[in-house]
């Protein structure tokens, strides 16, 4: 158990905007909203998730929608209290911490915030280790856990109660009230229970975000790669360094579709790169060379400062670093892979780690 503060709020912004892997909201819109619930509130409680009792009702908070529209429909911070009130007298137990579905810019921000408001502690877990563009595709899923009951709420106040067959209903529900509700809107989810938690979920990852953004916001102090500090503490691999030459990028049913071209630099001089996201980044490609696929984590950094770079950020003429991080074990397993592997998601792709595409990650200079 610790406290987290401003600092840890900035450093966490900044590693969950990385391992969201371009996806998972504007983590500056969530930074300043989680900032505001300390500055207003008080320091937020950490908890290890060995610290939850295994009887413990415990509740996933975050956002759902396109990142794109996110940036101009700002949450007015009310809808996720509205969540939880909705939920906790629907199931009429009181919830006793909350934590992030994913790793991902706002969605590692709201649980803060929330927490904050309602006096809650957070629980150094979530259920992906990066972020994906549905619902369904968590660790708690792979083990038979349901999404529902389910809450979604807008800032103009309308609040959607939903109980679902299964994930995947969750999924094409809650996305279609999404869309109804202007393209975002916040959410109560996973309901569970502490022993569930601790069995399904992946571990320490807010812990690693801040690690991540503590050593970008220090490298330049003790000058050090920033780039080469994020590839130790993730265990990643470069995998394109140069400069943004087109974005294709539009929203479609509630998500952010697109791909981006790169012209490669220093050592990647007449190469070129690929990527293709929806939400997150899902496919890195030179050629016909496949060099990271999802559901390993593909991230976009600035080449000069190592900061992350979302997919709504991307801008032609920006000079980057793309990386490869191998994705948690549990997404590697044939069901893992069944509920987002590239197949899933219509690329022509096999899956193969990024240890094996891409073998040693070496700088370029």
């Amino acid at each position: 158990m610790r406290k987290i503060g401003k600092q840890e709020i900035e450093d966490i912004a900044v590693g969950a905007a990385l391992l969201g892997t371009g996806g998972g909201g504007d983590p500056y819109i969530g930074k300043l909203m989680a900032l505001q619930a300390v500055e207003e509130f008080g320091p937020i409680t950490l908890l290890s998730v060995d610290e939850v009792p295994d009887d413990a009702l415990v509740v996933a908070s975050g956002g759902m929608g396109a990142p794109t529209v996110l940036v101009e429909k700002i949450p007015s911070g009310e809808e996720i209290t509205q969540t939880f009130a909705a939920l906790g007298k629907y199931m009429g137990k009181e919830v006793f911490a909350t934590f992030p579905i994913e790793a991902g810019g706002i969605n590692s921000m709201l649980p803060l915030a929330l927490a904050a408001k309602l006096g809650l502690p957070v629980v150094d877990v979530d259920g992906m280790g990066r972020a994906f563009p549905e619902l369904q595709m968590t660790t708690f899923y792979l083990d038979g856990i349901s999404a529902t009951p389910m809450v979604l709420a807008d800032e103009k106040g309308n609040i959607t109660l939903m109980d679902t067959i299964d994930n995947t209903w969750t999924e094409r529900i809650a996305r279609s009230v999404t869309v109804q509700k202007g393209g975002s809107a916040t959410c109560a989810i996973y309901p569970m229970y502490g022993r569930n938690l601790k069995e399904s979920g992946i571990h320490h990852i807010l812990t690693l975000e801040e690690e991540i953004g503590r050593a970008l916001r220090l490298s330049k102090e003790n000058n050090l790669n920033p780039v080469e500090e994020v590839l130790k503490l993730t265990k990643g691999y470069e995998l394109f360094c140069g400069k943004v030459a087109d974005v294709n990028r539009k929203t479609v049913g509630g998500f952010a579709r697109g791909t981006a071209q790169l012209e490669g630099i220093l050592a990647y001089k007449e190469q070129r790169l690929e990527l293709s996201f929806q939400n997150e980044h899902l496919l890195a490609k030179s050629g016909d060379r496949v060099l990271c696929v999802t559901p390993d984590l593909i991230a976009v950094l600035d080449s000069e400062t190592g900061m992350p770079i979302t997919t709504e950020g991307l801008r032609y003429g920006a000079r980057v670093i793309v990386i490869g991080i191998p994705c948690d074990a549990k997404w590697r397993t044939e069901k893992g892979l069944a509920t987002c592997g590239p197949k899933y998601f219509g690329y022509d792709a096999t899956y193969k780690p990024v240890e094996e595409l891409s073998g040693k990650g070496v700088m370029a200079k």
